[in-house]
């Protein structure tokens, strides 16, 4: 059994189909200076099919997986449309006297070969990208037909080196089982269009295999939790067979969940709010039983597309959830771009520690024309139900008046303008840097609520990167500082009398669950999936002895003693007599 990365959750069993590693070998031919206008006219002519191709997989892709997915293919218009990657093709064409063909296999090979070199994780990806968007180009150029499959093709578990969206689509995603890959990230494009369809993947397999797989090997994966094996005993496929049905009837019964009240036997309500991308995932949270969005992640708005989006593009997506949502509350951050998140079409300053850099409101407060012009959206948008803006990664009281200050400009134009808005919208923060928690009595002063995001908030307090394979096991949410910094600002908010909120991996952890309970936290922002587990063990939990429990939390002194009684306390509660009894 090999231990990978989990990219997409699901059990997978299943024959397994090995796609080759297709590389074109090409050799290297010359055109006389007579041509140059014939491999012009067909290095555009498979420009436009290839263009022609992606836009109409995109609009399949629409209709399946929503449009947030597939604006993934955004990106590699871009690409075609780029001036630099079509300068340098037509460079090589035009100075070399080289086929196109060969012009394009030359200038995928250079910006692959460079973007490979940066030990930046979003590069690697976008190199993957320019392979996909290149290989089409060449299929084109070559007359090459598309990988398929034998009509007669049972399901299968894909096994490649690296998955490009394009393979994902061409080979009709409704006979994959399950996608094992060599080299990856669970946040490429591949690993994001996985998700949407809801297939297993496990990543990262590549240097942990004694054998090669070959097609027709029979494999398990476990995509919760990256396992992988290879041919494996009759006894393991019944156990994974069997653990297979009964995750389906454990989420079946947790659907039955989704309208209960999410309140503890005790009388003690807990909003269970939902963090989301896209309305495809909203529409994954509302059937969950979400009670609002406590995050809306703005940034994917702005990815993956070749411009920024304008302010009624922003306006319909916002409307188009706030309506959805039927009066229940939505929480839009405002732009977090940087760190991890790059734009392809706006090159961010290159920095040695980018998620200490240029990044969140700090660009907003630099670029402040396109931070008016996403309030202005949300501004429009707040008319039609319970809109709220919050702010990512805020280190000073200034930076809130500052923020503050563009958010009352945007109301004074739209005002001029005649434009209705919901002019007493409420404004909040999320406090993700020991700085916020330091200072967050004062924060609570300027702001109308707090958002604790505890992903960030764990890798700066700890110091820790916790993509770094080598630490990441130093990622600890349980770790007495990160409880004692929840604890502060918690405090901070109720004497200020703001709600305050739990988001982040942490807010969906079971085992955590009464260390909310016990602090008296009003909402936990989560995943989708996260939701129904959460609230299941909510209706057995009462909020009196999440109290005394939380005075021997704090008495810990390692993360590990914190794990233990947190476990404990959860091992009782299954063991205890009866079943769930919702609060009614």
């Amino acid at each position: 059994m090999i231990q990978a990365i989990g990219a997409s959750q699901g059990i997978a069993i299943g024959k397994s189909f090995v796609l080759p590693h297709w590389e074109w070998e090409l050799p290297d031919q010359k055109i006389e200076l007579a041509d140059l206008a014939k491999e012009f006219d067909r290095l555009y002519e498979g420009i436009r099919r290839s263009k022609t191709e992606i836009n109409q997989m995109k609009t399949e892709l629409d209709e399946v997986v929503g449009s947030e997915e597939a604006s993934i293919f955004d990106a590699h218009l871009a690409i075609l449309e780029d001036p630099v990657f079509m300068n340098e093709i037509q460079g090589i064409i035009q100075r070399q006297y080289k086929v196109a063909e060969v012009a394009v296999k030359e200038a995928i090979d250079h910006f692959v070969t460079m973007f490979d070199l940066l030990d930046d994780e979003y590069m690697k990806e976008r190199a993957l990208d320019i392979k996909d968007v290149g290989n089409r180009l060449l299929k084109h150029l070559l007359g090459a037909p598309d990988i398929s499959l034998p009509e007669d093709t049972q399901p299968f578990v894909l096994v490649v080196r690296e998955l490009s969206p394009s393979q994902l689509v061409h080979l009709k995603p409704e006979l994959v089982l399950g996608i094992v890959t060599m080299i990856g990230s669970p946040t490429s494009h591949a690993a994001i269009m996985a998700r949407a369809f809801g297939i297993p993947m496990v990543m990262s397999v590549e240097g942990k295999l004694e054998q090669t797989i070959s097609t027709g090997d029979l494999l398990i994966i476990d995509g919760g939790t990256g396992l992988l094996q290879i041919e494996p005993t009759s006894e393991m496929v019944a156990r994974y067979t069997d653990l297979r049905k009964r995750q389906i009837a454990e989420k079946d019964q947790l659907l039955t969940l989704a309208k209960v009240p999410s309140v503890t036997p005790d009388g003690v309500p807990l909003t269970l709010a939902a963090n989301i991308s896209s309305l495809k995932e909203l529409d994954a949270a509302l059937s969950n039983g979400a009670e609002g969005v406590g995050l809306f992640r703005t940034e994917f708005l702005y990815m993956d597309r070749s411009h920024f989006p304008s302010e009624d593009e922003q306006f319909d997506v916002y409307r188009a959830v706030v309506q959805k949502l039927n009066g229940e509350m939505l929480i839009i951050r405002t732009l977090d771009i940087g760190g991890d998140k790059q734009l392809d079409y706006y090159e961010l300053p290159e920095e040695e520690n980018p998620f200490l850099g240029f990044r969140a409101i700090r660009f907003s407060l630099e670029r402040k024309d396109l931070f008016k012009t996403q309030l202005r959206a949300i501004l429009r948008a707040s008319q039609f139900g319970d809109v709220q803006i919050m702010y990512p990664l805020i280190t000073s009281v200034d930076e809130v008046r500052e923020a503050n200050e563009v958010l009352e400009e945007a109301k004074r134009e739209l005002l001029a303008e005649g434009v209705p808005h919901n002019t007493l919208i409420k404004a909040g923060i999320m406090i993700e840097v020991p700085a916020a928690v330091a200072i967050a009595d004062l924060l609570a002063e300027e702001v109308a609520f707090f958002s604790i995001g505890t992903n960030d908030l764990i890798q700066f307090t700890l110091a820790v990167d916790r993509m770094n394979e080598q630490i990441n096991h130093l990622y600890e949410p349980y770790h007495p500082a990160i409880l004692r910094m929840i604890r502060t600002v918690t405090k901070a908010a109720k004497a200020q009398g703001i709600p305050v909120s739990i988001c982040g991996e942490i807010a969906g952890d079971v085992n955590a669950l009464p260390i909310w309970l016990g602090l008296g936290i009003e909402e936990l922002s989560l995943s989708a999936q996260a939701i129904l587990p959460i609230k299941e063990s909510m209706l057995r939990t009462k909020a009196s002895d999440s109290r005394r429990l939380l005075e021997d939390v704090f008495r810990c002194k390692s993360a590990s003693e914190v794990r233990e009684i947190t476990s404990q306390f959860r091992a009782e509660l299954a063991l205890a007599p009866g079943s769930v009894q919702p609060h009614m």
